[in-house]
């Protein structure tokens, strides 16, 4: 049994964030916790005394919200596929989003969390909106976060992009290994160099230990040299029809021009191609 987290805006996007999740968990038994959290910080009150007034916000705010996930409910009652595996329930809170999904992931014992990357404007085309941003970097739980254009397709192609930088505990891949077995996907492991040809002794050591952890798992290597990591993944990933990009949190750092850079203009994966980031759980 999966326990998956599932917050939400009640926005198009975190809607089609949900479906996908629900097609994505199709055949695994899951429990699902839906969350919307409201930040008082957005509260429209003049008078501050009213935001210490938990009766005042409960009625004013979080009995709005519980209706909400109330109607939501109806809503995916309608497209449940199998309600023998799939349990939904909805959780309210109120005050600091991470705070909020700290809490819910420690107490529900959460296995991942499932969201949408819309950006804050259209027009800057920003990668992803704040709360995906500081969830993938503050919050220790994989991520799979859903594009707002993403349409769901069985993931036959995933790609790994990889620096060859490990820890020790390949455990952190387990989740990826499962998601190629459950489909039958091809597993695509890239790595992009800039200026450098060859391999270190530590990269090479690293690359061996990836070569042993997926040995019963259709994969192959591939190497592309380019200064620009969004622009060699946009290629590798319109190459190969990728479905699926998959990412360890330990390199987020070095794969920051993925996700992090404020602009996007001509990379067009950002908007339809699901990315899942992994964490290591102590």
């Amino acid at each position: 049994m999966k326990n998956i987290l599932l917050p939400t805006d009640f926005s198009e996007n975190s809607w089609n964030a949900i479906r996908y999740a629900m097609r994505f968990f199709e055949k695994t038994e899951c429990n699902f916790y839906l969350l919307h959290v409201n930040r008082l910080d957005s509260l429209a009150v003049t008078d501050t005394s009213l935001l210490l007034n938990n009766t005042v916000v409960d009625k004013v705010y979080t009995s709005s919200s519980k209706q909400k996930l109330r109607n939501l409910l109806k809503e995916i009652a309608e497209i449940t596929v199998d309600k023998r595996i799939h349990k939904f329930f909805t959780l309210s809170d109120q005050g600091s989003f991470i705070e909020s999904i700290r809490k819910t992931v420690n107490e529900k014992q959460i296995d991942c969390i499932v969201m949408g990357t819309k950006g804050a404007s259209e027009f800057e085309r920003i990668i992803l909106g704040t709360n995906t941003a500081d969830v993938i970097t503050k919050v220790k739980c994989n991520v799979l976060a859903i594009p707002e254009n993403a349409e769901y397709v069985t993931p036959k192609e995933v790609a790994f992009p990889t620096d060859f930088s490990l820890s020790n505990n390949l455990q952190v891949l387990e989740p990826m290994a499962e998601i190629i077995e459950r489909f039958k996907t091809n597993l695509r492991i890239l790595h992009i160099s800039g200026n450098k040809d060859s391999l270190n002794a530590e990269q090479i050591e690293n690359k061996e230990l990836l070569e042993d952890y997926f040995s019963t798992n259709p994969f192959t290597f591939h190497y592309l040299k380019n200064k620009k990591v969004e622009d060699a993944i946009e290629c590798f990933v319109e190459s190969r029809a990728v479905n699926l990009i998959c990412m360890v949190a330990k390199n987020l750092n070095y794969f920051q021009q993925i996700l992090f850079h404020s602009k996007v203009e001509k990379i067009s994966y950002h908007v339809d191609i699901p990315f899942l980031v992994l964490h290591e759980i102590d």
